[in-house]
């Protein structure tokens, strides 16, 4: 790989491009412009308004049917167009039951927890896992023989002395 392209030189390519684009749509846009006159020139000449009543009645009458023809081809055109894109989509949704979903036959990897975060979270966040290390340190309180609790089997043998007590009474 070559080296990385600098920020300048990408906004420069980007505005060329923009600009390349812009000049297309424009030309586009002319295109279209001389395509719907050179067609409207062929089959919709301009009519002679020049004669009597009747001659214009008549023109009238040849507009009107013009225009049913029309709106009929547009018509047909319509329900061609949203039939073909009801194939279409009929025909990607097969695709997709074709292809279908497969899964990949995934392999059993030992990781440790660390591994794990670090592939979790991205090689930026430092988080260690050490369970021992974030252990809270518990010190042992030494209680003194006078204390209430005392020693357990103390306690142990004085409840089993308790319970003889009653059971012999």
């Amino acid at each position: 790989m070559g080296k990385k392209m600098t920020s300048s030189r990408r906004h420069h390519l980007k505005s060329l491009m923009l600009q390349i684009a812009a000049n297309w749509i424009e030309q586009e846009k002319k295109d279209i412009t001389a395509a719907k006159e050179a067609y409207m020139a062929e089959n919709c000449p301009t009519p002679d308004l020049g004669g009597d009543l009747a001659a214009l009645q008549e023109i009238c009458k040849k507009l009107a049917t013009a225009i049913d023809q029309v709106d009929d081809a547009r018509y047909d055109a319509e329900a061609k167009v949203q039939k073909s894109d009801k194939e279409i989509e009929d025909l990607k949704l097969k695709v997709v039951d074709l292809a279908g979903v497969k899964k990949p036959a995934l392999k059993k990897v030992r990781m440790s927890a660390d591994a794990m975060l670090q592939a979790l979270l991205g090689g930026k966040h430092k988080v260690t896992m050490d369970l021992r290390a974030n252990l809270k340190q518990v010190k042992k309180e030494v209680k003194e023989e006078g204390a209430e609790a005392g020693d357990w089997r103390k306690n142990i043998e004085d409840k089993a002395d308790r319970k003889k007590m009653f059971e012999t009474s």
